[in-house]
């Protein structure tokens, strides 16, 4: 059966495209996942991927990827896709398209490919538009010509960025995301594609060993937005999400949940630097 808190990438039995019962959406969100290897340029202490390993994405085999997403939409539009997975009534549509899965998907070297087979194929089906499209990544890699070449022809298929920001400090980009990456560059990179792709920021809040973030890590977050907001940075707002599933990283034992409380008094924080800001505890 499929639920919010089943994410299983393999359930379909794909290589690139797994269906996600998602909480934040209300109904369907077909993932692709173009890093089958489970490999990832960072390490979040929350990722719930299993095995996970440095790397990058393997080679995607875009005639493949664009195959078994046809005929996932053949299954869910003509089919019996919702009946067979016991999907609610309520939740049985489409409610966006996602690129995600088990690493960052802008390492892929055929990444701008992806965006335009995907566009081509929604649009030669009457579907472009009808649904949501979301990229979400870490934004390590938006300085490569690629990445930005990729990120604008999304924008140009309606779809939007969510750049992911857990902390706006060297210290803690190391420690929460097993990132080797300044928190400068972070915020260079989030200029650049704010600029060329409709975006959000997507922050995961959680204890550690059971403390929240502390005053200097919700300082310097506060501070960027503020930077943002004086520079007209035309970021959409902020993703503030607590704890949904199970971390498979060894940090596991040590990560809970904060209280929706606590979530709610930095949403405030954030929507008074002039953003709005959903909250999924």
């Amino acid at each position: 059966m499929l639920t919010i808190s089943n994410h299983d990438r393999d359930r379909l039995g794909l290589t690139y495209v797994y269906p996600v019962l998602s909480r934040r959406a209300g109904g369907l969100s077909i993932g692709v996942n173009l890093n089958p290897n489970n490999a990832c340029n960072w390490r979040c202490m929350y990722c719930q991927v299993p095995d996970l390993q440095r790397g990058a994405a393997p080679p995607v085999d875009v005639d493949l990827l664009v195959r078994e997403l046809s005929g996932f939409l053949d299954d869910v539009l003509h089919g019996d896709f919702f009946q067979r997975d016991h999907v609610p009534p309520e939740a049985r549509t489409i409610r966006d398209l996602a690129i995600s899965g088990n690493g960052e998907p802008t390492s892929a070297a055929e990444f701008p490919d992806v965006v335009t087979r995907i566009g081509e194929l929604l649009r030669a089906r009457g579907l472009l538009g009808r649904f949501a499209l979301v990229l979400i990544s870490n934004g390590s890699l938006v300085h490569l010509p690629r990445v930005r070449e990729g990120l604008q022809r999304w924008a140009e298929l309606g779809g939007e960025l969510w750049f992911k920001l857990d902390s706006a400090t060297d210290a803690g980009l190391k420690r929460i995301n097993g990132a080797e990456i300044s928190a400068e560059r972070v915020w260079r990179n989030l200029q650049s594609a704010a600029v060329l792709c409709p975006t959000w920021l997507q922050t995961c809040v959680f204890r550690f060993d059971g403390q929240p973030p502390d005053a200097v890590e919700q300082a310097a977050y506060l501070k960027r937005l503020k930077k943002a907001r004086d520079l007209e940075l035309p970021l959409r707002g902020v993703l503030l999400y607590g704890l949904a599933r199970p971390s498979r990283q060894p940090e596991a034992p040590r990560l809970s949940r904060v209280e929706d409380d606590w979530l709610q008094a930095f949403a405030r924080r954030i929507r008074a630097t002039g953003f709005a800001v959903k909250v999924s505890p």
